[in-house]
């Protein structure tokens, strides 16, 4: 198989509209252990992935829980869906409880060869606005990847880092934070379909949680700094119930890198371009 199988989904487009409720803001403040912000103020950073859903009935899910192929994604049958990593391009705060546009566009269809077997990667690109105003650009890569054991450990050693902090994500925060992003995929919450059908050692924690904890742990250690550009990836899984620690270094030039890890290894990375906040203190 090949992307050229593909290619004519490149261009495909998708538009949603949400009002970012303060209800929902909550939910997800809860999921995280955060005070809400408040109607009109900023949202914090990554929480819009929790709006601009497209929910599909149960009868026009897969197996997996992912709306089924071809909706707006290409079908790809006989592979594992996966969110891989994304760059997101901060140019100013969506606001709590106004109404807000993603402008979705199907950007790149690669076909890839993996040390596990073929990879299809899709990028999609996201453009956020409320009024006429471009709030938020990203790009989200969705690889599709023939079924093979899940990679547990990573032996590539961390550098030295600068701060970090422990998280203990357990079944109920996945369950929530599936709930609040109305993610079906089940391998975040179905037990016996994430260790017997997808071969996990138990439920797999998200991808987008995980950059969100990096971030967020960014902005506590550096509350002056104001994220810019974030650019993350997945490098393994990491297992609900299990402890994991986020922290991350210099690069100078307004740089900092994110790294998600335990003691088998670094599980996540990212690299964030920040500016300086000169009315906050240190």
């Amino acid at each position: 198989m090949s992307g050229d199988l593909y290619s004519h989904w490149v261009g495909r487009q998708d538009h949603s509209r949400d009002d970012l409720s303060p209800s929902m803001v909550k939910r997800i403040a809860i999921t995280f252990g955060e005070a809400c912000p408040e109607m009109g103020e900023a949202l914090p950073h990554l929480w819009h992935w929790a709006f601009f859903q497209k929910p599909v009935f149960e009868s026009k899910l897969g197996l997996d829980g992912h709306p089924a192929h071809g909706i707006f994604l290409p079908p790809v049958e006989g592979r594992n869906r996966m969110w891989a990593g994304g760059r997101v391009r901060f140019t100013q705060p969506l606001r709590v409880g106004e109404a807000a546009e993603r402008r979705s566009t199907i950007a790149t269809v690669k076909e890839k060869q993996g040390k596990t077997g073929a990879l299809l990667f899709v990028t999609v690109e996201h453009c956020y606005f409320q009024g006429d105003v471009l709030c938020i650009t990203e790009e989200q890569d969705i690889v599709y990847r023939e079924p093979s054991p899940p990679k547990l450990e990573n032996a590539t050693p961390l550098p030295e880092l600068v701060w970090d902090e422990t998280f203990h994500p357990s079944p109920v925060m996945l369950f929530r934070y599936s709930a609040v992003t109305f993610n079906g995929h089940r391998i975040h919450y179905d037990f016996p379909y994430a260790t017997e059908q997808e071969g996990y050692p138990g439920l797999v924690v998200h991808g987008p949680m995980i950059a969100t904890l990096m971030l967020r742990s960014f902005i506590r250690q550096y509350p002056q700094r104001i994220p810019q550009y974030l650019a993350y990836r997945g490098l393994r899984p990491l297992i609900a119930d299990t402890s994991f620690q986020v922290g991350g270094h210099e690069q100078g030039n307004q740089r900092c890198a994110l790294w998600a890890f335990n003691d088998k290894g670094p599980a996540h990375q990212a690299e964030i371009e920040y500016k300086e906040n000169d009315d906050v203190q240190p």
